[in-house]
């Protein structure tokens, strides 16, 4: 079973009653920019989207291509359209099944992960670029090189939905949710040399009370710390907020916060004033609905705040949180909404409470949103939606193959 399949399944495992909210607002417009076929375009996106300084938007489907095994595609504009082009079909033998979006390196090439695949290795990380050979065809597909492939052991395994991240040298930053010392996971740093790139396991995950199985990225301060999130683990096995701080030769984990009532499965944004926001999603047991939260830096420590409870029991925020240039916090939530299949939710800060609207989705338009959402200057928004949509597919009682969406003010 893939693990676009164990998602899905878990997603319609569970049932939950309708909430119609009276702050869900429909007032912007939700366009479908593309359905996927499940054929050579892809299917199933679980991740978010990736913009060019030109507008393009770049991402990866969990499952179909030529092979089956996933995609990384661009959405051109083209007139008053869009035109989706298949960069890269996965064929299994070194990765497929991406459940990560998308990054631009400072090379301009395109980079991310893919998870462990029964006999085909323990995950990679790969870069993509334009072929440097004239190409004479119609559609004309980017030249793959994995960059790394996970050993396994100390040096950490399967790579999770979190995206890569770039230092200012260049270096790569991730975690892995197996791996490491007790195979509670890694948090690693690429360096590249000589053409060729050395890993360096920042720290291995090694007790519960510190947290484990780390399902996000990283995010990088001004001072060169890592921060994320695992999604067990910690006092009440609700995952933990980490900082990594570089200590002589190694680094030192912080704990900042034990979560209580939900898991964090998200990753956190980082302000520039160095504040963090984050999400959790669900309850251990599934009975919480999950929060949005902030840490901010204080004396020397760290002010846990929670910002808003989201109402649906299981299937609050999975995916990063984005903010805006006005400090709003943007986000998808796989269930709820006024049709129980999904919604693209904003966090409004007014007279010092935050304000929750939100679009939603069904099913025709997509559903089961998981991915992170991005921003154009103009303040439209874009995303995926996993399933829905007019593509051929049928999943567990859902049609569609999953889409590619904006969202206009």
């Amino acid at each position: 079973m893939s693990q676009t399949t164990r998602r899905i399944a878990l997603f319609f495992c569970f049932t939950f009653s309708l909430a119609v909210l009276s702050t869900m607002v429909q007032a912007q417009t939700l366009t479908v920019l593309h359905n996927f076929t499940g054929g050579g375009d892809g299917s199933y996106p679980e991740a978010g989207l990736t913009m060019d300084r030109q507008g393009n938007l770049y991402g990866t489907t969990a499952e179909g291509g030529a092979h089956g095994y996933g995609v990384v595609f661009r959405l051109s504009h083209a007139g008053s359209g869009w035109v989706l082009t298949p960069l890269y079909s996965f064929d299994g033998s070194d990765g497929g099944y991406p459940i990560s979006g998308v990054v631009f390196g400072p090379d301009g090439a395109l980079y991310g992960t893919t998870p462990a695949i029964q006999g085909a290795g323990l995950g990679t990380v790969y870069r993509l670029r334009p072929s440097p050979a004239a190409c004479h065809a119609v559609l004309c597909p980017w030249e793959k090189t994995v960059v790394f492939s996970f050993p396994g052991g100390n040096g950490g395994q399967n790579p999770g939905p979190g995206n890569l991240i770039f230092d200012g040298a260049g270096n790569i930053y991730g975690t892995t949710e197996d791996g490491g010392q007790d195979h509670l996971g890694v948090v690693y740093e690429l360096t590249p040399s000589n053409g060729s790139w050395t890993e360096t396991v920042l720290w291995y995950f090694s007790s519960v009370d510190m947290g484990y199985l780390p399902l996000s990225g990283v995010v990088l301060d001004s001072s060169g710390n890592l921060y994320g999130t695992t999604s067990r683990g910690g006092t009440s096995d609700n995952g933990v907020v980490y900082q990594l701080t570089p200590s002589g030769s190694g680094w030192t984990e912080n704990v900042l916060v034990s979560l209580s009532t939900s898991r964090a499965d998200a990753g956190l944004v980082i302000d520039g004033q160095g504040n963090l926001f984050g999400n959790t999603c669900c309850g251990r047991l599934y009975d919480h609905p999950g929060d949005a939260f902030e840490l901010t830096p204080s004396n020397g420590g760290w002010t846990f705040n929670e910002l808003y409870t989201f109402s649906t029991l299981g299937y609050g925020p999975e995916y990063t949180p984005t903010l805006d240039a006005a400090g709003n916090i943007h986000g998808t939530s796989s269930g709820g909404g006024l049709n129980n299949m999904g919604e693209v939710f904003k966090l409004t800060l007014s007279n010092g409470s935050w304000t929750y609207t939100s679009v939603s989705f069904d099913g025709s338009n997509g559903s089961n949103p998981e991915g992170s959402v991005i921003l154009d200057a103009a303040g439209n928004i874009y995303g995926t939606a996993q399933v829905g949509g007019n593509g051929a597919c049928s999943m567990y009682g859902t049609t569609g193959c999953g889409v590619v969406w904006e969202i206009t003010p």
